[in-house]
């Protein structure tokens, strides 16, 4: 039976022209500063976001608590989302590694308002409060089910940032999948955010790897950073090739992806047993069942049809495709989706 992985765009396998040049890259060790391939991705990805400088990482997760870590000091809050993978999924790692607390804001989505970040920054001259320090935004939003900040909306978030003396962060964990949907220019990022996680292990499907991006500065803490937390890789340049290939060829057909979300949103807008459905903006798709099938008992029945899907909260399921993904695999799933229509679902 062929399997179509929905769990999520992490699951993407490299490709053979991808290995290719995974194979061909020239390597040295990192730690030195010496794998001219780790160097040229680091300068390539801080050029596209008009940043100065990079850092290469083996996860999102890493660097974004680099980030954060060298953003904040202990006694100091993070205001974020409260659907944010840095506090949902990151596993209380702010606490653990910078100390820092956060101002968790119920958004739209995963979407903050200017208003409602202002509203959660602490005044300085009461000692009850940590102090604020750093905004973190998440493009696209994950739990948000793909939901993005358009460049006006980043830029009215950053002038409030501006005005109070705060850092902004992007954990731009899917990223290309908002400037492909939004039609914004990546360059424009750097004029607001101060630093941004870069993750190329998702839609543009290399296996491992996320670039931080910011000041030369920033790139030289965060370096010490990265060494304290174990993630010198010697010569992962085999791994930046892959990260290379996917920026230079994978980051336009994310609309594809785009496509076959859409047309799954269809189908199950017309299902009996969907209550709602996040509107789909890029590749995730997150909807509601009704009382006929638990979330467990849905996922399960899709699993006997060769489809993995993601249960993400009670009566919730998720849904995000890639480029592994084929056309083949969209109308196997259409055609489930419609089946389960005419059918209880065993539990």
């Amino acid at each position: 039976m062929q399997i179509t992985d929905l769990r999520s765009d992490t699951v993407t396998k490299p490709t053979p022209e991808m290995l290719q040049a995974m194979f061909a890259a020239p390597v040295g060790d990192d730690v030195y500063g010496e794998d001219p391939t780790i160097n040229q991705l680091e300068e390539k990805a801080a050029a596209m976001f008009g940043l100065e400088a990079g850092l290469f990482c083996p996860s999102g997760t890493m660097t974004n608590q680099i980030a954060i870590k060298v953003h904040t000091q202990p006694l100091t809050e993070v205001i974020c989302d409260v659907s944010a993978h840095i506090y949902q999924y990151e596993g209380g790692g702010i606490a653990f590694n910078s100390g820092a607390s956060m101002a968790l804001v119920h958004g739209t989505r995963g979407k903050m308002t200017p208003t409602q970040v202002e509203a959660h920054i602490r005044p300085l001259d009461n000692v009850h409060y940590p102090e604020t320090k750093l905004v973190a935004l998440e493009n696209t939003c994950n739990r948000g089910g793909g939901n993005f900040y358009t460049i006006e909306e980043i830029a009215a978030i950053s002038e409030v940032c501006k005005r109070h003396d705060l850092a902004l962060h992007l954990d731009g964990a899917r990223v290309f999948n908002a400037l492909v949907a939004s039609g914004d220019d990546a360059k424009a990022y750097g004029n607001y955010f101060d630093s941004i996680s870069v993750c190329l292990s998702k839609g543009l499907g290399a296996p491992v790897g996320s670039v931080l991006l910011g000041s030369k500065d920033f790139i030289k803490r965060a370096r010490r950073v990265r060494k304290v937390l174990g993630g010198g890789m010697r010569q992962a340049g085999y791994l930046a090739a892959a990260c290379i290939y996917a920026l230079e060829n994978n980051i336009e057909r994310l609309q594809e992806d785009h496509r076959k979300a859409k047309a799954m949103e269809q189908a199950l807008l017309q299902a009996d047993y969907v209550e709602s459905v996040f509107p789909v903006e890029t590749n995730i798709i997150i909807f509601k069942l009704n009382e006929k099938y638990t979330d467990a008992a849905f996922v399960a029945a899709l699993a006997k049809e060769g489809i993995k899907a993601s249960s993400f909260g009670p009566q919730m399921v998720r849904f995000v495709t890639h480029l592994d993904v084929t056309e083949e695999m969209l109308q196997h799933t259409i055609s489930v989706l419609k089946a389960l229509n005419q059918k209880e679902v065993e539990v």
